[in-house]
């Protein structure tokens, strides 16, 4: 290991090489302070690891920091003090941006993942995907397990460090090949609101708007909580994880096919 780390300092100095802020550099820990760690990265000056650039976030713990000494691993250079011409080190910030690589490499295949709830309030459910903290809103909220959530990434923006989830376009995902634009299937009425119903279809929540109610007016309609009843899946929205049906659709095809 010794050999390995002064071939290393005889390359830096072969060819004059300068390490800068945001580089990335490999390094052995090899000693615990009190606030931070030495860190031999093969230059006269050793870098310094403060404790606070150890972990993306307080979910990760590390129990004992003597386990990290004569750690072999990359760091990421915060910035360099250019009287002393030491280092300053972080594996958070590291583990940030390859964190954020592998959360943009699910976002395009469009994964589905079980995340674990760590908290629950009037806004929706907050929890961590790659050491990240995410947000899954309230209305992106479809059913939830006890200690776990279903999600998929509605949206990602990794200058804000914001990161959105979905539950509801999990789940329709999941169940897919059960839905098709066109088809009659029966729902149960789970909500009743001014601008129309919202009725579960295979554990999916569905909207039927009320202009796909029919001709007789919406308030004197009488729908029941908890009724069965047909419609027609008219749209779906895999992105928002979002279903359209009608009832009104199901009435003109059932006529249509009387005539």
């Amino acid at each position: 290991m010794i050999k390995r780390k002064s071939k290393f300092a005889e390359i830096l100095k072969k060819y004059n090489y300068e390490l800068h802020s945001g580089d990335i550099v490999a390094g052995t820990i090899t000693h615990n302070e009190k606030i931070g760690f030495l860190v031999d990265i093969g230059t006269k000056q050793v870098g310094y690891l403060p404790k606070e650039e150890l972990i993306i976030n307080l979910k990760s713990t590390i129990q004992n920091h003597l386990m990290l000494i004569n750690t072999t691993r990359d760091f990421f250079i915060v910035t360099k003090n250019t009287n002393t011409q030491q280092c300053v080190l972080s594996i958070k910030r590291l583990d940030y941006i390859r964190a954020w690589k592998r959360i943009k490499q699910m976002y395009i295949e469009d994964i589905v993942f079980n995340l674990p709830i760590y908290q629950i309030n009037k806004g929706g459910i907050i929890t961590y995907l790659e050491g990240i903290q995410a947000f899954i809103p309230k209305s992106h909220i479809c059913s939830t397990r006890k200690h776990t959530i279903k999600s998929k990434i509605l949206t990602i923006n990794e200058n804000k460090n914001q990161l959105i989830l979905s539950n509801k376009s999990a789940q329709l995902k999941i169940s897919l090949h059960k839905f098709k634009i066109g088809e009659l299937v029966y729902g149960k009425i789970i909500t009743l609101a001014s601008y129309g119903l919202f009725i579960n279809i295979y554990g999916i929540k569905a909207l039927m708007h009320v202009s796909e109610i029919g001709k007789i007016n919406y308030k004197t309609q009488i729908f029941i909580k908890g009724e069965l009843i047909k419609v027609k899946i008219i749209h779906l929205n895999t992105k928002h994880g979002q279903v359209s049906v009608s009832i009104r659709q199901v009435k003109s095809t059932t006529n249509h096919h009387q005539q």
